[in-house]
């Protein structure tokens, strides 16, 4: 694997080098990211990051400060590890006082820290290997300086978590027994410091495993916490080891190794290489952290190579409101400002083998600052490290085929293909039957987190059921992911081979399941008209207990088609035939009439409202059967409109996705205020750092459905066809770049309500285009 990565690095690496780079359209110096002043902490840190790591980095008191985050760094009791901090001190001190700027430039994906003071000058350039997981540090003065490296850790002795702290893992706030958060082993030697988290051999798998009485089937399950080694290596050249320090950040002991240049130069260099593996052997481990510390090009061709991919990355797409504007304070300005800087906290995990998390990604920092009393460690993060929530995971990567990162999608896409084994193992040990069963809130090991699954269940209750009154019976989630999968090969003509089986097993499973479960009540598994009877169900975590939910159907329904609808050879002559007799037995989507007025139903009956959601709009998005160019938009419109729930739940905040209902239905008012409130400055120095919402802080899914609903109110898919401006306020300007099915660009500028320069690739795509602003 780790070969295979490295050749396949090399040979982007190669691609990224000969690709011509095309001037951009506009400056994106008018997009970075710039402060005068220091941080007083962590929460106003600036993010910065490649491949798969995210540093949080800040000055503080005249020092830099980073946070070490990584994909995959889940501990035995599955909380996404922070991999540490790295304190770096200068002397003579160019950031005592005097003049400071810290810039993110998003062009290069870097961050740049400037420093005078009595005379000294220094600078110091932060970057990450797009290619290879290091973090460079290069310092540079106007005078020779010596340079003191502090790697802190505050796992240097075993934790304790209690209580809302165990949010972070996997126990909630039902531990079955005390909670030991194992300290790390750091490894000082002459002129480098080794750091690393090695899983107990007993982890969260294991008693999970147990609680949901899998046990004689425990070696058949894929389990990613065995074996799992997460840590780095700092070195630097000229550099050495003069020892160790303790002190306390925010609420929180650390201890520090410390690194010391030899001699004071005008240049130094430092390098953190990071490194998740499952590996027994520790040694194993080791070599290759050691090889992955070696670069193999040299450092030039690797930074260029790095800079070139940033370049690449932003000509792809791009949306800009008042071009040439530049007024941070007008928030017309702001909302396209930041779709760029989400965007690019998310392209930070380009290349990683998990996702992009919904609750802080690869930028969390000190709780405390988010919460008084969350007094906890930098580790902490709201709703789980290696617990995944799809309802809030698929916001965060819905935006990605309209801004053409396909690039981005398979850590999703391979989170759910790693687990499909134990999902469909649960539906044969449960039931008896095929097909794959997703739960709502899994863990990353493909079993319902377990405190939700609850502890204390009836002895008789379903032992496949989550015991839990918002996520029963929620099953239908992993659909949205399924049907991005079959987006990217409508969108980039992506090859999905690898994915059909997990495709199809999903949709399985609800046609044997939902048999199953008629034939448990009568003799007759169908109803009158020949579909199944989807109960009991859930309109998201909203409607339960429900009768032919709207969110199941539409979804069933839409993959089906997307599956049959593949080139052929995607799937066999039987395969075909089975799904198209699915499609027939998927009932149709319920409606209801409120006040003389048709509307969409959230389902066809349901029991209790449990949350806040809006699932009876989800067949205008995500699946796009009702909207602009299609049948019966009034319905769509009446739901949105007139419907109480819907009217009682919209709202801006988190996870909330009404700016996306609106724009889908060419409601420019509503889709532009919603907008504006999304997508303008959050409360913390960092614009996109938004949150906690319902979550955490930063709020991917709220920076998700921001991004969502800001591309479909510039331009809708229907069919064949693309409508441009659906919902677009006349009085916002725009420059753009998105991506449409068919390997489609589409470019213009809209000035003064009138659209210029419209360049479509392929050329002969042009006749798909309607203006709606015509």
């Amino acid at each position: 694997m780790m070969i295979e990565k490295r050749i396949i690095g090399i040979l982007v690496l190669i691609v990224v080098l000969l690709s011509p780079i095309e001037a951009q359209e506009f400056n994106w110096k008018d997009y970075n990211v710039s402060w005068t002043t220091q941080s007083k902490n962590s929460s106003e840190s600036m993010p910065v990051g490649g491949g798969d790591i995210g540093l949080n980095v800040w000055v503080e008191n005249g020092e830099l400060l980073l946070y070490l985050g990584k994909t995959g760094a889940f501990d035995e009791n599955n909380t996404l590890l922070k991999l540490g901090r790295i304190r770096l001190h200068l002397y003579p001190n160019p950031f005592a006082d005097g003049k400071f700027q810290q810039e993110l430039q998003l062009d290069k994906g870097h961050i740049v820290l400037k420093g005078e003071s009595k005379g000294v000058k220094a600078e110091v350039l932060v970057w990450v290997d797009v290619f290879n997981p290091n973090v460079h540090l290069e310092v540079s003065a106007n005078r020779k300086i010596k340079v003191e490296a502090a790697y802190e850790s505050w796992r240097f002795q075993d934790l304790f978590p209690k209580k809302k702290e165990n949010n972070a893992n996997s126990w909630k706030w039902a531990p079955p027994k005390p909670v030991v958060t194992h300290k790390d082993q750091v490894v000082a030697e002459a002129n480098n410091i080794i750091f690393y988290h090695q899983n107990q051999a007993t982890t969260a798998f294991d008693l999970v495993v147990d609680q949901q009485g899998l046990t004689t089937i425990k070696d058949s399950l894929y389990n990613p916490l065995k074996n799992r080694i997460s840590g780095g290596l700092l070195k630097g050249e000229d550099f050495e080891y003069v020892g160790q320090r303790a002190g306390t950040y925010m609420n929180t002991p650390y201890q520090s190794w410390i690194l010391k240049s030899k001699a004071a130069k005008t240049n130094h260099a430092l390098q953190v290489t990071l490194h998740v593996g499952q590996q027994a052997d520790l040694q194993h481990w080791k070599t290759a952290l050691e090889d992955l510390a070696t670069p193999k090009p040299s450092f030039v061709s690797l930074k260029r190579a790095t800079e070139s991919w940033w370049k690449s990355f932003w000509d792809r797409s791009h949306i800009v409101i008042q071009p040439g504007l530049k007024d941070p304070n007008n928030e017309a300005w702001q909302v396209g400002r930041n779709y760029q800087l989400f965007r690019f906290m998310l392209a930070c995990n380009a290349y990683g083998d998990y996702p992009t998390k919904f609750n802080g990604g690869l930028f969390t920092y000190d709780p405390v600052t988010i919460d008084s009393t969350f007094t906890f460690t930098p580790d902490f993060r709201n709703w789980g490290g290696g617990t995944h929530t799809a309802q809030n995971q698929r916001l965060v990567y819905w935006p990605l085929l309209k801004s053409g990162d396909f690039d981005l999608m398979p850590a999703q896409f391979k989170f759910y293909q790693r687990l499909l084994g134990n999902a469909e193992w649960r539906s044969k040990f449960y039931w008896g039957h095929s097909g794959a069963s997703f739960t709502e809130q899994i863990e990353n090991f493909g079993l319902p987190n377990p405190a939700e699954y609850n502890w204390k269940r009836p002895k008789d209750f379903d032992k496949g059921l989550e015991y839990n009154a918002w996520l029963e019976y929620e099953w239908d989630t992993v659909l949205e992911f399924c049907m991005m999968i079959l987006e990217t090969e409508r969108y980039n003509k992506s090859d999905i081979q690898t994915y059909i089986p997990l495709i199809e097993s999903c949709l399985r499973f609800f046609d044997e399941h939902y048999q199953y479960r008629a034939r448990q009540r009568g003799s007759k598994v169908l109803d009158d008209a020949g579909h199944l009877v989807l109960y009991p169900g859930s309109s998201a975590e909203t409607y339960k207990m429900a009768y032919n939910s709207a969110s199941t159907i539409a979804a069933l329904q839409e993959v089906t088609k997307g599956l049959l609808a593949l080139p052929e050879g995607y799937i066999n002559a039987e395969s075909r035939s089975y799904f198209q007799g699915f499609l027939t037995r998927i009932p149709p989507l319920p409606r209801r009439e409120l006040g003389g007025k048709k509307m969409l139903a959230p389902a066809q009956l349901w029991a209790r409202i449990n949350n806040t959601e809006s699932p009876q709009l989800y067949p205008v998005y995500p699946w796009g059967i009702y909207g602009i160019g299609k049948p019966n938009m009034d319905i769509a419109v009446n739901t949105y409109t007139d419907d109480p729930d819907v009217l009682k739940f919209k709202s801006h905040i988190g996870w909330k996705q009404h700016n996306i209902f609106a724009a889908r239905l060419g409601l420019v008012d509503e889709a532009k205020q919603l907008t504006l409130l999304k997508l303008k400055n959050a409360e913390r120095r960092f614009p996109t750092f938004w949150g906690p919402g319902f979550d955490w802080v930063p709020d991917h899914n709220w920076g998700g459905s921001g991004m969502i609903g800001l591309q479909e109110m510039l331009l809708q898919v229907v069919d064949d066809k693309i409508y441009l401006f659906p919902a677009w306020p006349k009085d916002w300007d725009v420059d753009f770049k998105l991506h449409a099915p068919g390997q489609t660009t589409v470019e213009g500028r809209l000035k003064d309500g009138k659209l210029l320069d419209l360049k479509v690739f392929p050329k002969e795509r042009e006749a798909a285009i309607i203006n709606l602003l015509k």
